[in-house]
């Protein structure tokens, strides 16, 4: 097994159907929580409620994985650039934004499985998106500056979480907005121990994420609210992970006049 568990095409299933897959396909029992389906959609209007700026122009999706929050983002703003370090995902991606579909094996059990399609909603202007590959910790410099920026469920996937909060000071336009969602699921596998911003001690303590997550970014940042957002993410036909990413929301400080 390779790795790097984002470039098997057994992820790149489960990531379609997570992003885009229909209620039929990921929930297709007259029961269950319904309420965690849609979780990019459900992620992407409670930024844009929170955007102070009337232009909108200019949004940042980081860890976009196959690009369902960019694409929803596109509804809202003239620029949307979705960023992933997965080269599959990023291929994947920016053939849905060239073809607003793809055919995909759905996992059932074991080997079998079954051939479906998943489309980009036919209202959004695909035409606003642009994908490509980078490390969320060593951004190129040539990015500009944006009106918001959304990290959906990167935060705990990261080997340097931190060098990726401390960058958007300069990603993110005075008054400009970032949303953070994380379920904080800290593993060695992906970030060092002594990398994580939670779920381990500091100075003896606990250290609670929101609270390390805090002391990044109240330099540059106001924390503006909190909200859990679960979501639901299907393994195969009979098992599912229930997950609860908590959504912080944060405002880019304006220095007061004569400052």
């Amino acid at each position: 097994m390779p790795k790097n568990i984002y470039e098997t095409d057994l992820l790149l299933s489960q990531y379609l159907l997570f992003h885009y897959g229909k209620k039929k396909d990921v929930l297709p029992f007259d029961f269950g929580p319904v309420e965690a389906l849609d979780f990019h959609r459900r992620c992407v209007e409670f930024l844009m409620k929170n955007i102070t700026s009337n232009l909108k122009a200019r949004v940042l999706d980081l860890g976009c994985a196959v690009g369902r929050s960019s694409f929803e983002l596109a509804r809202f703003c003239q620029e949307v650039i979705g960023i992933d370090y997965s080269a599959k995902f990023i291929k994947t991606a920016a053939y849905l934004q060239k073809n607003g579909s793809i055919k995909f094996e759905k996992i059932n059990e074991g080997r079998l499985g079954e051939m479906i399609r998943v489309d980009v909603l036919a209202d959004i202007d695909r035409r606003r998106v642009k994908f490509m590959k980078a490390d969320a910790c060593h951004l190129p410099k040539i990015l500009g500056t944006f009106e918001a920026v959304l990290l959906s469920n990167l935060l705990d996937r990261l080997k340097e979480p931190r060098l990726c909060l401390e960058r958007l000071n300069s990603l993110v336009k005075l008054g400009g907005t970032v949303l953070i969602a994380s379920p904080y699921s800290w593993l060695e596998e992906f970030t060092p121990r002594h990398n994580w911003l939670g779920g381990t001690y500091r100075n003896g303590k606990p250290q609670q994420p929101l609270a390390a997550i805090k002391r990044i970014m109240e330099k540059s940042f106001d924390f503006i609210k909190c909200e859990e957002f679960p979501f639901l993410f299907r393994e195969h036909q009979r098992k599912y992970q229930w997950v609860v990413s908590q959504a912080s929301l944060w405002r880019k400080k304006i220095p007061e006049h004569g400052n």
